[in-house]
């Protein structure tokens, strides 16, 4: 099948700078800007999964054109037939419509992706997107298939930073291609999915792309939750009994920075779940359609929860520096009303220390005296500051 050429349904992105597809050698960092998320490099870590080594190994293909690990299930009439066959074999297989096939790439380069763009008619500005890293999340329609991008995502909950995971797929009409940029996203989880919904495996492409869509908005849904509680702890540090502004500040902006991130990639998901149940794709048969409306209600909750959050965290820097200077004008006002009574015993030892005489001077009546005048008139000014809330 030969790969389908540009036209009206696929136009090109003007966004995202080009190479001449099928140039040797690995792609320029400088010239991967894909959009939102390559505007800056904002994705430079990402979390750990399971050991991908092992996890869902008997998917895992022994044989394969690709350098790269590669995975493989098919199902036929809607029941799982086979695991981890051979890469090659995939063109044997399809000639049957009853077949659907998963194949799973883990960190392909260009040339592996090359190897299977004959063989399922993919796009070379698709084949591109999949080599790139940090693309935005986002569905493409081309000729013979859809391409998605999409993101994984985990908060540290000691740090406050998002770490995220980029996964990209070819969806055609009897396969799901799904292309790993790290081993953040776990496949093993997805696969689990799969199995524990296999009723739904008669609905083909559209089965397996709900299950994975369902396992990273899941995942969007649960870091969400996490930062939820991190601005609740924050908000115990704003009103702790010891003045914690530095750790505060500090905190709120690394959240602010990660709200805005998941921001980015929880978005974007709304347009692509509601793409998805376009009919004319075909993808999503009518008896799925639920189970995609049911996602979609979960990117929408996802999307909102993470705006009410940086509303909350906005708030909150807001509050601390109130906080502080409230606290500033209040020990302004202590040391003002401690000032006041020290000013007091000062000027009455001042006065008479010019050797002036008073009642009693150059006796022990007249020093007792004064001291009592001293003690007395700090009182009085101490009561009155205290009584007016000075103190």
């Amino acid at each position: 099948m030969q790969p389908a050429q540009p036209g009206p349904d696929h136009p090109e992105d003007p966004q995202t700078p080009r190479s001449q597809p099928g140039a040797g050698g690995p792609p320029d960092p400088a010239a991967t800007s894909g959009g939102v998320l390559g505007a800056r490099p904002l994705l430079v870590s990402t979390f750990h999964g399971r050991d991908p080594d092992t996890v869902a190994g008997s998917t895992v293909c022994d044989v394969t054109p690709t350098k790269c690990q590669a995975r493989t299930r098919l199902y036929r009439d809607g029941r799982l037939e086979l695991e981890g066959f051979p890469v090659a074999d995939i063109s044997d297989y399809l000639v049957d419509e009853a077949v659907t096939i998963w194949l799973d790439l883990r960190d392909p380069d260009r040339d592996d992706l090359d190897v299977l763009s004959e063989e399922f008619g993919l796009h070379p500005l698709a084949v591109e997107d999949a080599v790139y890293e940090h693309e935005r999340p986002k569905l493409d329609r081309y000729g013979s298939h859809l391409f998605l991008t999409a993101y994984g995502a985990r908060l540290d909950m000691d740090s406050g930073k998002l770490a995220t995971s980029e996964l990209s797929a070819f969806v055609t009409k009897q396969a799901l291609i799904t292309v790993r940029k790290d081993d953040g996203l776990d496949i093993g989880a997805v696969v689990e999915r799969w199995d524990a919904s296999s009723d739904l495996a008669k609905f083909g492409v559209g089965f397996l792309l709900y299950g994975l869509l369902d396992y990273i908005v899941d995942g969007h849904f649960e870091t969400v939750q996490s930062m939820d509680e991190a601005v609740e702890g924050l908000e115990d540090q704003l009103f702790a009994a010891t003045p914690q502004s530095l750790d505060v500040q500090r905190r709120s902006f690394e959240l602010r920075k990660s709200l805005v991130l998941l921001r980015r990639i929880v978005l974007p998901m709304r347009e692509i779940v509601n793409t998805l149940l376009r009919p004319d794709l075909k993808v999503v048969a009518d008896d799925l359609m639920p189970y995609y409306h049911d996602l979609y209600d979960h990117v929408l909750r996802a999307t909102e929860w993470t705006e009410s959050l940086r509303d909350l965290v906005t708030s909150i820097l807001e509050t601390n520096v109130t906080i502080q200077g409230n606290r500033l004008n209040i020990i302004t006002k202590k040391v003002t009303g401690w000032a006041a009574i020290i000013a007091v015993p000062t000027a009455i030892t001042g006065y008479f220390g010019m050797n002036v005489p008073y009642p009693g001077f150059g006796k022990p009546a007249g020093f007792a005296l004064s001291i009592a005048t001293i003690v007395g008139a700090g009182l009085v000014l101490y009561f009155v500051f205290k009584r007016k809330d000075w103190l």
